[in-house]
């Protein structure tokens, strides 16, 4: 399991976004180390990438959205499918990987990234207007929801450089069975998991913890 890609991104105009400033989503490959750190809490802290812009931040960033991840392995099934070529860093991702499970990862689960840097899956991205947008596929925030391959945010636990190359290794996997695509269709299309997500503990993100709460309390549990 390795990094093929670190990429960040500048801010670009975007009618797709009432964000003062525009959006980050267009995130390049760099060359050399990229520090990363935990960037603060949701609605202040932007990216958890030195260099890298989050422009939205009551949507994007913060301490649970701090690093975004998408397989090499599912850009190339997307390739195929939208018949267009996907560089490293299309969706928007600051990590493009390479043999990792990122839809089977356990909410919890720890990766250390090189010989320092250690990070903790904590929630699948949920498409948004924004996302259709800069793809240029109609219907994509269906069609991307069906698929049910998300990708997955991260936690900073420890901070310090990557860089393209770097091994990922996994230090950490949770007992329980919640993983990012069961979060993802839990959010999206099946309320119904809802519940199974308090399984994954202190390390479900506060604002998805408020979603499984609100929901017990209109089913009566």
């Amino acid at each position: 399991m390795k990094l093929l890609s670190v990429n960040v991104g500048r801010p670009v105009p975007s009618e797709y976004t009432d964000a003062e400033g525009g959006t980050g989503i267009d995130k390049r490959p760099v060359d050399g180390p990229v520090a990363v750190s935990a960037p603060g809490p949701a609605g202040v802290g932007g990216s958890g990438l030195a260099g890298d812009a989050v422009v939205n931040l009551r949507h994007h960033g913060g301490d649970d959205q701090a690093v975004y991840a998408y397989a090499r392995e599912d850009l190339d099934v997307w390739q195929r499918e939208l018949g267009r070529e996907l560089a490293n860093g299309s969706f928007g991702e600051n990590l493009t990987t390479s043999g990792v499970d990122l839809t089977g990862a356990r909410i919890g689960e720890r990766w250390r990234i090189g010989p320092r840097v250690l990070l903790e899956v904590s929630c699948p991205r949920i498409p948004c207007r924004m996302f259709q947008g800069w793809l240029g596929e109609r219907g994509w925030m269906k069609r991307f929801t069906r698929a049910a391959v998300p990708g997955a945010y991260l936690r900073v636990i420890e901070p310090g450089e990557i860089r393209a190359g770097d091994r990922v290794e996994r230090v950490y996997r949770p007992d329980h069975e919640v993983t990012i695509e069961l979060m993802f269709r839990a959010l999206t299309t099946r309320r119904e998991l809802l519940p199974r997500l308090l399984e994954a503990g202190e390390a479900l993100p506060e604002v998805a913890r408020e979603v499984v709460t609100k929901y017990l309390a209109r089913q009566g549990g």
